[in-house]
């Protein structure tokens, strides 16, 4: 048996955040470890709870996606996936270059 892919969810609107937790709730094999609405508050989390994937808004108060993926140090960068209302920030994020991760599902 795999170990579930440990997902943590960030963006400032309920509604999307909702929306985003009630798909991974269905999904088998995935475990939401945690609920973020703000940059400060999700690069906290991910460095407690060490998800193996991020799901990070773009916008948001205290610092964005973006900024989240910046501040964190590679060794607590969990994979990640922006989410966005905005396509004008897909570029910028498309350029961040992001390291590989591997995570450990013993």
């Amino acid at each position: 048996m795999t170990a579930p892919l440990r997902v943590l969810v960030a963006d400032d609107e309920r509604p999307a955040r909702r929306f985003l937790t009630a798909i991974l709730k269905s999904c088998q094999d995935v475990e939401l470890v945690g609920e973020a609405a703000n940059g400060e508050e999700a690069a906290s989390l991910i460095t407690a709870l060490r998800p193996h994937l991020a799901l990070l808004d773009l916008q948001m108060p205290e610092g964005g996606g973006l900024d989240v993926v910046r501040r964190l140090p590679a060794e607590h960068l969990p994979l990640v996936a922006f989410v966005t209302a905005f396509d004008d920030h897909a570029v910028e994020a498309f350029e961040l270059r992001i390291p590989a991760y591997q995570f450990d599902d013993g």
